[in-house]
């Protein structure tokens, strides 16, 4: 075992009775990362979590943890923590009392159980609501006991399902850098599920994009924000106008449109993100059909004979009226490059 293969999963099937839901995964952690499974509802990211947390028994396959294979071994003897969207914290105890609940189940004790409390909460800075029940704290607080709870237990992995859902965008905020803290400063293995590809983007320091059951790509925040491999994964990272590539044209709505430019022989596709469309000049023509104020941009939606295009310019330029009709460009120098398409 060497410390890139720390958490593997080998040919890892996950069914529902005759459904399966995650077909013959292989997926190698390292230990220390922070890792985000991302990907949209019923792609099979829960189910995995579930599975490595002991919560589900795989039909086939291994799961092995720092060389030992914890496939079939109960949910309760795992080195391995979880945290909860919920946070499944008990209403009629106290910070303090939820933080130490599981550390009594395992007989600790005294000044040791003491320490490891205190330790904890100072960990993800709640030291001062040790005496508060859940009810007197925060969502992002209540996050925060949750969080401290499975720490203290010294897990090798420690899964956290949807962590930041529950909190307004204020709180999101300062949960990514909360949890990004305390895994970094604790050292430990830590994956978070989430459908949220600018939390994933924000946190992880590799993410994994599922999809169907199959993962579509692995790669750091970087390599899936701008060099996305399909045009699943392109349209889930904001590249929202995706197109398949035959030869010297691109598949559009209304027939095959001829492109010029340096492409790959091997490329299946193209897309441009919003901001890569050139607005107001070029060889196609759109008319307005919507249009949304950003803040520092405006973003357009356009009715054009490629079909609908969604472009975005600096919204210091003046604005364009429903119904106007402009030029545009799709510049081949911008977009990203698809080695995969058929996904959508």
């Amino acid at each position: 075992m060497s410390d890139s293969r720390f958490l593997s999963l080998e040919k890892l099937t996950l069914s529902y009775g005759k459904n399966v839901a995650v077909p013959e995964m292989d997926l190698d952690i390292a230990k220390g990362e922070l890792v985000a499974l991302l990907g949209p509802s019923g792609c099979g990211k829960t189910t995995t979590m579930r599975a490595i947390a002991g919560l589900m028994e795989p039909a086939s396959g291994a799961i092995v943890l720092d060389g030992a294979n914890i496939t079939r071994v109960p949910a309760n003897k795992r080195p391995v923590g979880l945290v909860f969207q919920s946070y499944a914290l008990f209403p009629h105890l106290n910070v303090y009392e939820n933080v130490a609940f599981g550390l009594k189940l395992m007989g600790v004790k005294g000044k040791d159980l003491e320490t490891r409390v205190n330790d904890g909460l100072k960990t993800v800075g709640l030291s001062q609501y040790a005496t508060r029940k859940p009810a007197e704290l925060s969502g992002g607080q209540q996050q925060r006991v949750s969080l401290a709870r499975s720490m203290v237990m010294e897990p090798k992995v420690l899964l956290l399902d949807e962590p930041l859902s529950n909190l307004d965008a204020r709180l999101r905020l300062e949960m990514r850098t909360e949890l990004q803290r305390v895994q970094k400063e604790s050292g430990v293995t830590m994956i978070f599920v989430t459908h949220d590809q600018v939390e994933a983007l924000a946190m992880a320091d590799r993410i994994i994009v599922m999809l169907d059951g199959h993962i579509e790509q692995i790669g750091t925040p970087e390599d899936i924000y701008n060099n996305p491999a399909s045009d699943f994964v392109a349209d889930f990272v904001g590249f929202e106008n995706v197109f398949e590539r035959v030869g010297d044209t691109i598949k559009t709505a209304n027939g095959d449109v001829a492109i010029s430019g340096d492409i790959d022989d091997a490329t299946k596709g193209l897309a441009w993100r919003p901001s890569m469309v050139t607005l107001g000049e070029g060889p196609y023509e759109g008319t307005v059909r919507g249009t949304s104020f950003a803040g520092g941009t405006r973003e357009y939606l356009l009715d054009t004979p490629l079909g609908q295009i969604k472009a975005e310019c600096d919204a210091a330029l003046p604005a364009h009226d429903f119904g106007a009709v402009l030029k545009f460009d799709l510049p081949v120098a911008k977009a990203a490059q698809l080695a995969r398409t058929g996904s959508l």
